[in-house]
């Protein structure tokens, strides 16, 4: 039976940040170097980029020889000792990367050791190579990697950096992710815009906003909560939850920070528009009651629900105002904003610099995901729209 080493490392550049992770599998009876691997990530956390380092060395090393076994060497105290099963896992990004991990060999056949972080410069630089091609909008490869570590100035973060060195120097080298960005315009705020689950209005169309009933999430709507938080569990990439003062918006954000192990923040800038005597209305309700009215609401952004709601533009100044205290409050992070139709619309509107008429020509379902950028200059890039993939 042949037995492997797996030395495998993993870095975040901000922690979370731009993270990646790398993995040397060798013989364990002359030394030799069998597989490197190594990739960038996207935003991480240190701890989800040495788990992905982990699981990638051990797939490495299965591939090589499924029979083998394996001895893996880490510089992580807490990778090691959970996954030797002396220290419980509670966060709920490792679980399931920890879980694919005890997978890869049958229980006995894996074996771990800690070691000092100054003993694992092979993976340590792996991992950094892969954060440095990241940075450059490419991944890492084979091909490249002994080019750029001949090609790096003795002296220089590429040379000699871990891929867990110090926090300003990575800092400073994180960069937004491939885009139209300028290189060196830094990481954006990034908005996460999830629309709350159902309600037992959302299915019959009725208009309901701020000022309403404040209806709580259905039964259909708290399952469609649990998928999403689910799915940001897996990315690992949220580091704030900012939601809807509504109790459908409160309630969607519980389910999620419960799954993230993150508080929740209010912001009453994100609450829905307020659609006056329309509320609780379908929209062939309205019609019928107030014709006059809805014929001028949909010709003009300036134009107020019958008794006195809010009207599109004011609402759109409303998200404006909020959007620039968040993105100040939140520059070079990733925010989850938990929050109702109208409000994401405007704010995909308002990034695309699109007239007041687009918020009648998207679709936004419930437990949608979309995704906008902020960068340092002003720009803003509309990364996703009504993601519903994580409902099926």
């Amino acid at each position: 039976m042949r037995e492997f080493i797996v030395e495998a490392d993993g870095g975040s550049r901000g922690n979370p940040g731009p993270a990646g992770y790398g993995a040397v599998v060798s013989d364990a009876a002359t030394g030799e170097t069998l597989r490197e691997v190594a990739e960038y990530i996207g935003v991480a956390t240190n701890n989800v980029a040495e788990y992905r380092g982990l699981l990638a060395g051990l797939r490495a090393a299965h591939e090589l020889d499924p029979a083998a076994t394996v001895h893996v060497r880490m510089d992580s105290k807490l990778v090691i000792e959970q996954m030797s099963g002396r220290w419980k896992i509670k966060h709920p990004d490792m679980k399931p990367l920890a879980a694919q991990a005890a997978r890869v060999f049958p229980p006995g056949r894996v074996t771990y050791e800690w070691m000092p972080r100054e003993q694992n410069k092979h993976a340590d630089r792996l991992a950094n190579e892969a954060m440095d091609a990241g940075a450059r909008g490419e991944q890492w490869s084979e091909s490249t990697s002994t080019a750029e570590l001949d090609a790096a100035p003795s002296g220089t973060p590429e040379a000699t950096g871990s891929a867990h060195g110090d926090a300003d120097t990575r800092a400073a080298k994180a960069v937004a992710s491939p885009g139209w960005a300028p290189a060196d315009m830094g990481a954006p705020a990034t908005f996460v815009l999830l629309r709350h689950g159902e309600t037992p209005l959302t299915p019959q169309k009725r208009f309901s906003g701020s000022g309403g009933t404040d209806p709580s999430l259905s039964d259909a709507g708290r399952d469609q909560a649990e998928r999403a938080a689910a799915m940001l569990a897996r990315r690992g990439t949220i580091q704030a939850i900012v939601s809807s003062p509504l109790a459908r918006t409160r309630e969607t954000a519980g389910i999620v920070a419960d799954r993230l192990g993150l508080d929740v923040s209010i912001e009453d800038g994100l609450r829905e528009t307020d659609f006056g005597a329309w509320e609780g209305l379908t929209f062939a309700e309205v019609r019928e009651r107030h014709p006059d009215d809805l014929n001028a609401w949909l010709a003009s952004p300036d134009v107020e629900p019958t008794g006195g709601g809010e009207s599109f533009a004011a609402t759109g100044a409303r998200l404006a105002a909020t959007r620039d205290k968040l993105v100040a409050a939140y520059a070079g992070r990733t925010v989850l904003l938990v929050t109702h139709v109208t409000p994401i619309k405007t704010l995909v509107r308002l990034a695309l610099g699109a007239p007041p008429e687009s918020l009648f020509r998207m679709e936004l379902s419930a437990a949608s995901l979309s995704v906008v950028a902020y960068y340092a200059d002003g720009n803003a890039s509309v990364r996703l729209l009504n993601d519903t993939s994580h409902l099926r």
